[in-house]
């Protein structure tokens, strides 16, 4: 099995510690958002009436309206999955996504992780009102997991936290795919059809290297309006917008031009030449990175945490926990988050790296991998998502989220003991990051 260094996969990018370190501290505020929606409901403050108060946009004749939570599901959230696409794009070139090797490991590992919490879904819920909610279960919370894993998990997890967010790009992939095809009940083939066109006019213009911000706003714009109106979920327009953007790394000449027209500039300082040096600098750097700057903060600060106030409301009382104690729905959940993640992703991983077709980063060890993947059943943000689309019934939508947080609870134990048991705990870092001590290397079981 072949094993690679930090010097054949490469530093960690900057961007990509930007995100982490701003997903992890977001975390905070995305289980402040739940309790306050838990206390919201069950203190009897209106929380389902005023989420369902009517909010309307019009424009001479024509309106749109829709409740408060559908704006926060339909709307907002297309900005979170704009934030996915170009973090799937900016990987896909620049990042742990860009080899096919260092693409496997992680993508078995989510592969795994989305098929095996299904079917343990199933299992429960085959035949019954609920079957089709098997989407609950197999998403995994980015935000909230490294939040976690920077509390519980081990003290130098550099690779890990990039490993763990490789293996949550291509969930979402899966999830956003899922979605897309499986919770879309009817289609209007002529606004699919007018999506379908401004995609292409989007398509184009990345093709001839036009990047003008009003022009793809207007146009994302309409392919929202079209999309919400075929039946197919809006969150696939922000996906394929942010897969449409550039993302390539500092060109030489790029780099030569701002060293030139800075040099120029503290010469003869000067309005024009600050415009033009302002200019190269930004050129200098992809849009993806750009748009990433601008709106991981918003997504992460804002967007998220009020998704999870409108969305993680559920009464808590005897009858309602009694019910989820019974209830198919929520053990599958349970089930499947808890034990479906971790026997997927690390039986995933086990088999690209037996099979030779994946690799990881040598500082990374079984303890590690086996405590990221309890981590990985946190799911919270899509799951909440899927069951407002996959269940009509308030009982079971009760028994679904009572579900998605005890099973996000008892993963975030269950990880937290694999670190614990396994020795991964602790220890010191040297200055680069790296354990002090050699790192045990990859062995898979016979």
């Amino acid at each position: 099995m072949a094993i690679t260094t930090l010097s054949e996969r490469g530093e960690l990018s900057r961007a990509a510690r930007n995100f982490l370190n701003t997903e992890s501290g977001a975390a905070v505020l995305l289980l402040t958002a739940a309790v306050i929606a838990l206390l919201w409901t069950n203190l009897g403050l209106g929380y389902e009436d005023f989420w369902h108060t009517e909010f309307a946009v019009s424009l001479g004749d024509t309106a749109l309206s829709l409740d408060l939570r559908h704006w926060v599901n339909d709307a907002l959230m297309v900005l979170f999955f704009f934030s996915v696409g170009l973090e799937i794009s900016r990987e896909m070139v620049l990042g742990e996504l860009r080899g096919l090797r260092a693409l496997a490991t992680p993508a078995l590992a989510a592969i795994g992780g989305l098929t095996v919490p299904a079917a343990l879904f199933l299992l429960f819920n085959a035949g019954g009102p609920a079957a089709g909610a098997w989407g609950i279960a197999i998403s995994t919370d980015t935000a909230v997991v490294i939040g976690v894993l920077a509390l519980v998990g081990p003290r130098c997890p550099d690779q890990l936290r990039v490993f763990l967010l490789a293996l949550a790009i291509v969930d979402d992939i899966g999830a956003v795919a899922a979605i897309a095809i499986f919770y879309t009940e009817q289609v209007d083939v002529s606004a699919l059809l007018l999506a379908g066109l401004a995609f292409l006019l989007l398509l184009c213009l990345r093709f001839v290297n036009f990047w003008r911000t009003p022009i793809y706003v207007l146009i994302g714009v309409v392919m929202w309006l079209a999309t919400l109106r075929s039946g197919v979920h809006p969150s696939v327009v922000g996906v394929a917008m942010g897969l449409l953007v550039n993302a390539y790394a500092p060109r030489r000449w790029d780099i030569a031009r701002v060293q030139l027209l800075g040099r120029s500039l503290a010469f003869d300082p000067s309005p024009e030449r600050a415009m033009a040096a302002q200019a190269a600098a930004v050129e200098a750097v992809s849009p993806n990175e750009r748009l990433q700057l601008r709106i991981q903060p918003w997504s992460s600060y804002v967007i998220v945490p009020v998704f999870v106030l409108a969305n993680a409301g559920v009464v808590l009382n005897a009858e309602t926990l009694g019910a989820a104690l019974t209830s198919p729905v929520t053990m599958g959940i349970v089930v499947g988050l808890t034990l479906g993640k971790l026997i997927g992703v690390t039986g995933g991983t086990w088999l690209a790296l037996k099979t030779g077709i994946g690799s990881v980063p040598d500082t990374l060890r079984w303890g590690q991998i086996v405590g990221g993947a309890g981590l990985a059943g946190i799911g919270f943000t899509v799951a909440l998502f899927v069951t407002e689309l996959a269940l009509d019934d308030e009982a079971l939508v009760n028994q679904a989220k009572i579900g998605i947080l005890a099973g996000s609870m008892s993963a975030a134990l269950v990880g937290w003991l694999i670190f614990r048991l396994a020795g991964e705990r602790g220890g010191q870092c040297a200055p680069s990051g790296l354990p002090v001590l050699p790192p045990r290397p990859w062995r898979p079981p016979a």
